[in-house]
């Protein structure tokens, strides 16, 4: 069954694939405006034909970019009800093999960026009385990884500033949440996995989790979604793990 989004204008990075685009079919679903933004300007043209999406392609890491981006979709969906931070990056590497670049690179987009949107979405948010705001962590925020020095500190570093964003933003009526997946079925996935051997390395994923199995994006997206709905009022703050039991397995 499909959340209630009619009237709702809602902003998605990294939404032109993955779990940003099942989130935004959710929210289609529902009844929603969504803008999705994302570099791959291919991957959005495929996505246009969708009714009442509008696809808006930008670098996540030019802030003059993401604060043109933002305030567009604000302008061609004629307000801002919501906001879901999925781009990001991904990085396995030995700490001794890593480039200045990646880590900065990586940093840009899965942390830096969120905080640019969210930068430019507040303005907005506040003059719609309110809203939501999902930022999507990982798994490797609550536990780390070996060899994802980078990605976990990022992750990790975006559930702190979900909460810390959360009480600053709670006056102003706006709940901020972050979730964190496990292993998802995506593009992002599938790159990581070593090429010599991939399937030994998918099976030695799933034995990570207790339902011994990778995600589907729209596993991720249907907690999301709540996230945003109005059945979530009263949540602000959380780091929620949509993990398949690998947090605690």
């Amino acid at each position: 069954m499909s959340l209630d989004f009619r009237g709702r204008r809602i902003l998605v990075t990294g939404g032109a694939r993955g779990i940003g685009w099942a989130s935004a079919e959710r929210f289609l679903a529902g009844g929603a405006q969504v803008a999705i933004l994302d570099r791959d300007e291919e991957a959005l043209a495929a996505q246009t034909k969708q009714a009442g999406l509008c696809a808006i392609p930008v670098d996540l890491a030019d802030p003059a970019a993401v604060r043109a981006a933002v305030d567009r979709a604000v302008t061609l969906m004629g307000g801002l009800d919501g906001v879901v931070n999925s781009a990001g990056l991904d990085l396995r590497v030995p700490i001794e093999a890593m480039r200045d670049a990646e880590w900065d690179r990586l940093m840009a987009v899965n942390l830096t960026a969120p905080m640019l949107v969210c930068r430019a979405a507040m303005p907005h948010l506040r003059r719609a009385g309110g809203g939501s705001i999902v930022n999507v962590s990982s798994g490797a925020g609550l536990q780390p990884l070996k060899h994802r020095t980078a990605y976990c500190a990022s992750k990790a570093g975006l559930q702190m500033f979900s909460k810390a964003l959360a009480l600053e933003a709670a006056e102003f009526g706006v709940r901020v949440n972050a979730v964190c997946p496990g292993a998802v079925e995506t593009e992002l996935f599938r790159s990581s996995l070593p090429a010599d051997d991939p399937n030994s390395a998918l099976q030695a994923v799933r034995e990570r989790y207790a339902l011994a199995r990778i995600a589907e994006p729209d596993e991720i997206a249907a907690m999301i979604a709540f996230l945003i709905s109005r059945d979530a009022s009263y949540m602000t703050g959380t780091a929620i793990a949509v993990d398949g039991g690998r947090t605690f397995h």
